[in-house]
């Protein structure tokens, strides 16, 4: 990933499963200076205290079998739900705004769920998707991976 061009007034959305961050490009393809014009957070609980207590077993008719069933992942399910939240934010905005450039920077996992939930226009205004997750660092830090 070399020298990407992020042009003036082009959109960073920076995510994961449990944080946005929509920025907006003040400066200009060389030198860049994102503001934040939205953060989202999902309240992250534990597993333990979103879901109920240990797995169910399943019982076969015969009698003697048993299986564990497997335990819903209610972490999973919180971020693909937060994730769907962001996707209708960006969409309201992207409407509202005229955004014409949009970067996404998610991990992999965030991306996939992304990508799907955001509306044709929103998808057609993204001019670059990178696989990263520079959520938890300060906007400068981000401005520099961005530019190296």
């Amino acid at each position: 990933m070399t020298d990407v061009k992020i042009p003036w007034k082009s959109w960073v959305v920076v995510c994961n499963g449990a944080k946005a961050l929509i920025m907006q490009n003040a400066g200009d393809a060389q030198l860049m200076n994102l503001k934040v014009l939205e953060t989202l957070t999902q309240p992250s609980e534990p597993d333990r205290e979103i879901g109920a207590d240990k797995p169910g077993r399943s019982h076969a008719a015969d009698g003697f079998s048993r299986s564990a069933v497997e335990e819903t992942n209610w972490q999973d399910q919180a971020e693909a739900q937060f994730l769907k939240q962001v996707a209708e934010r960006l969409d309201e905005l992207a409407q509202e705004k005229d955004v014409r450039r949009i970067v996404l920077v998610a991990p992999p996992k965030a991306l996939g769920a992304l990508r799907p939930a955001l509306s044709a226009d929103t998808q057609a205004a993204i001019s670059l998707e990178l696989a990263k997750d520079y959520t938890n660092m300060p906007v400068d830090e981000i401005e520099r991976h961005l530019a190296a």
